[in-house]
């Protein structure tokens, strides 16, 4: 009965230190934010909307955007390797998890040995000499072992603690892959969109230049013209029709991004995305919010958030090597030199009791690790503090860029219309020889950059109303079936 109540001892024992834990408990920090963005484009903007932000791309209303970004979360390879990630730390945790239960194992082993052994002859007599005979033995054992660590000092569960918070990481890690990644095929297409557009543009112009080199020489064959004004319009025809091969070339290179990002070759989207269409409208109003509502939905906020826990946690788990260990350990099982002896119940054996491990020397390596884990705390919390900043800087300067743009839009848009009407008065003024070809070159000149800046900057306010989205954190809710 000794063993039983000595066992039972430190099982109260057990209990009574279980909830002593080394290291210092985690808080989350509560960073500060302004309580208003300084931009001028908030002030058009909307409280955040839950639902309008976890899918904000379809507020530009283009189904072939909308197909795109579900491909694209559906089988993009970086978002697969996010993926793996979270299944690669929850399965870590279930690792941590484990060393707070106990362990059985079973084991079994079957040994032969031979011994020699001497008999003498003669009554005992050395002088007549000995039998040598071997004797061979078989042994069975068959049995089990328990073990336990009592985990008085919690570094166990710091280790579990960990875990959860690398978790977390991983799940915020792979919201934040979602959020990069929606937001870049949507940047990416609004760029193919506004390059077709400018190719558009660019051919439209090529073609009425082709038509003016033929009008001038009709001009001088009937001796209305010079031949310098021939070569004026065969210039200026080149010098356009120089932009296009580029501009193609940007659109294909364009595609084979996208084709890439949905998870396929390059060249898949050729057929799907070739046809040029107009850039889709912008949408009136952007749901942002206030600058705290960024700073809860921000995955890579919550991700370095996790971190400084997890980095936390690792403090406790260090420092609890400073502490003695205890064990429960126990075996029992059959032995026999005879198979028949496991049915007989013959050769059983057991054994049970507790066992203690406590560092005395070494070298300085368990308090040289806590200061190891103290120095990477500090970096995480560094790092969450940056990345609070990084956010906040985001956001203003994407909604600073897109209200900017807007207005760089408007005065590009008077200047496209003032272009347009220099050209046909220009035009007019020539025929009545008022003015020279000269100055209907420059005018189509300058109405075909005057078009070609606007369509840059139409692309550009979308582009910069997408990173408004992804600043704020918009898009990561959203799961495709084959991601679960």
């Amino acid at each position: 009965m000794a063993p039983l109540r000595h066992f039972a001892a430190t099982m109260l024992l057990a209990a009574g230190l279980a909830g002593c834990t080394t290291g210092p408990d985690y808080t989350a920090p509560s960073p500060a934010a302004p309580e208003a963005w300084s931009s001028p484009a908030a002030d058009a903007a909307s409280p955040a909307a839950e639902a309008a932000l976890a899918e904000w791309w379809k507020t530009f209303g283009d189904p072939q955007l909308d197909a795109l970004i579900a491909d694209a979360l559906a089988a993009n390879l970086d978002l697969r390797v996010a993926q793996a990630r979270l299944r690669e730390a929850r399965a870590a945790r279930g690792i941590s998890a484990a060393e707070l239960f106990p362990t059985l194992d079973m084991g079994g082993a079957l040994k032969r040995s031979r011994t020699k052994q001497n008999f003498e002859a003669g009554g005992g007599n050395s002088l007549l000499g000995g039998v040598d005979i071997d004797r061979d033995q078989s042994l069975y054992e068959v049995g089990f072992d328990a073990g336990w660590e009592l985990d008085l000092f919690g570094g166990n569960r710091r280790a579990l603690e960990a875990a959860d918070a690398d978790l977390g990481a991983a799940e915020a890690a792979l919201d934040d892959a979602r959020l990069s990644l929606i937001a870049e095929t949507a940047r990416n297409y609004m760029e193919l969109r506004g390059t077709q557009g400018r190719l558009i543009v660019a051919r439209r112009n090529r073609d009425m230049q082709k038509d003016l080199v033929s009008i001038t020489e009709s001009r001088y064959h009937a001796g209305l013209a010079t031949e310098l004004e021939i070569k004026q319009a065969q210039g200026q025809l080149s010098a356009t029709a120089s932009t296009v091969p580029t501009l193609e070339a940007q659109a294909l290179a364009i595609i084979y991004r996208l084709g890439v990002l949905i998870g396929k070759q390059p060249a898949a989207l050729i057929e799907q995305l070739g046809p040029e269409a107009a850039l889709p409208a912008n949408p009136p109003i952007i749901p942002i919010g206030l600058p705290s509502d960024l700073l809860r939905r921000r995955p890579d906020i919550r991700q370095s958030e996790r971190e400084l826990a997890a980095a936390t946690a690792r403090i406790g788990e260090a420092t609890a090597d400073l502490f003695p260990k205890f064990s429960m350990t126990s075996n029992f099982g059959v032995s026999s030199t005879d198979s028949s002896g496991f049915s007989l119940g013959v050769g059983r054996f057991w054994s049970i009791g507790p066992t203690v491990q406590f560092p005395i020397f070494d070298s300085g390596r368990i308090r040289a690790n806590i200061e190891v884990q103290n120095a990477r705390t500090e970096a995480a919390l560094a790092r969450y503090e940056q990345s609070v900043n990084t956010a906040l800087e985001d956001a203003e300067k994407s909604l600073t860029a897109y209200a900017k743009e807007q207005q760089r839009r408007e005065i590009l848009d008077s200047t496209e219309k003032v272009a347009q009407e220099a050209v046909d008065i220009a035009t007019e003024m020539y025929t009545k020889g008022l003015v020279s070809f000269l100055d209907v070159i420059q005018t189509q000149d300058a109405l075909f950059d005057a078009e070609d800046r606007l369509i840059q900057s139409e692309q550009f306010v979308l582009q910069h109303l997408i990173a408004v989205y992804k600043a704020i954190g918009g898009g990561w809710e959203v799961t495709p079936p084959a991601a679960e």
